[in-house]
């Protein structure tokens, strides 16, 4: 951990959203939509598949990897990688529950819900081939519920569905909360190398504190997390979290 004083106040606007959506140690999950409401509608026809369950499971994954930052936080435990790893968490959920609120009409929003049903069915499918796991209960698995899925997709003519991608996913959403989409790809990129463990974000996103020599000649650099580079990542995520709970209250809310 960083012995460097660590201020972190830009932090704090985001915090305070966070814990507004807090109550008695969790996290008050955005409400059902009303039956008569716009976001109800777009469900109809979805079945098990509604894109307000993704909608309020990333919600509350969004607010849990930003609640993980300020416990950290709170407790003086500030590493240079962690708090990257933690709002790209927290980004790509709020930006992935945005883009479901905001296709351009119903049938696109309806085919981005399916294509990440589909696309979250495929990973079950991945998963119970590696553990061998079978549902019990005559529980469908994964393969079968992608079947099911893509017979809803072709019954309301959306078919193909096409696999999301994270990267898309927040460029899209992006202009939906007011920001521009490459500045958010940008600070998207620097987390997700830290989350990766990859070389270039110590050198762009991180700041040397000493240089250790070591028998070989060669130095191990002590690194911190650089607050001006961060800064603009956890102003996106709060931004992103005040659109999409203002979207969602617009949209499922009976008219």
């Amino acid at each position: 951990m960083s012995t460097q004083a660590f201020n972190g106040a830009y932090l704090l606007p985001l915090f305070a959203e966070i814990e507004q959506a807090r109550a008695d140690g969790a996290y008050r999950p955005l409400p059902a939509p009303a039956p008569a409401s716009s976001l109800a509608t777009d469900d109809a026809p979805l079945g098990h598949y509604a894109a307000s369950h993704l909608i309020r499971t990333s919600y509350t994954a969004g607010l849990a990897h930003a609640d993980a930052l300020r416990r950290l936080t709170v407790a003086g435990e500030i590493d240079p990688t962690s708090p990257w790893t933690l709002l790209r968490g927290a980004l790509e959920n709020f930006a992935t529950s945005l883009w479901l609120l905001n296709g351009a009409g119903r049938a696109e929003r309806r085919h981005r819900a399916l294509s990440l049903w589909d696309e979250d069915m495929r990973n079950r499918h991945q998963h119970e081939q590696d553990t061998g796991h079978l549902p019990s209960g005559g529980g469908m698995t994964g393969t079968q519920r992608r079947a099911e899925i893509r017979a809803i997709a072709d019954h309301l003519a959306l078919a193909p569905l096409t696999a999301p991608r994270t990267h898309q996913i927040l460029l899209a959403a992006a202009p939906t909360a007011g920001l521009t989409p490459a500045k958010v790809g940008a600070a998207w990129r620097a987390a997700s190398g830290f989350a990766h463990g990859r070389y270039w974000p110590n050198l762009r996103a991180s700041q040397p504190r000493a240089a250790i020599p070591d028998a070989d000649g060669v130095h191990t650099v002590a690194l911190v997390i650089d607050e001006d580079q961060h800064r603009p990542l956890a102003e996106y995520c709060r931004i992103m979290l005040r659109r999409l709970q203002e979207h969602y209250n617009a949209r499922a809310q009976a008219r």
